[in-house]
């Protein structure tokens, strides 16, 4: 198995990864939340995005 930051070869003592740099890197990926799943807007979402917010003057 390969580390998914690098892609060196895994250690056993980080694993999946091959060091505490490369797993304190994706740590911090996640932090930062920069991993996100995309999930579709419902219909009440697209809705009120459509609509100008209280304030707005367009």
């Amino acid at each position: 198995m390969s580390c998914p930051i690098c892609h060196k070869s895994s250690d056993p003592a980080y694993r999946p990864f091959c060091s505490r740099r490369c797993a304190d890197v994706d740590l911090a990926r996640w932090l930062r939340e920069d991993y996100v799943i995309p999930v579709p807007l419902t219909e009440m979402e697209e809705e009120s995005s459509d609509q100008p917010e209280k304030g707005d003057t367009a």
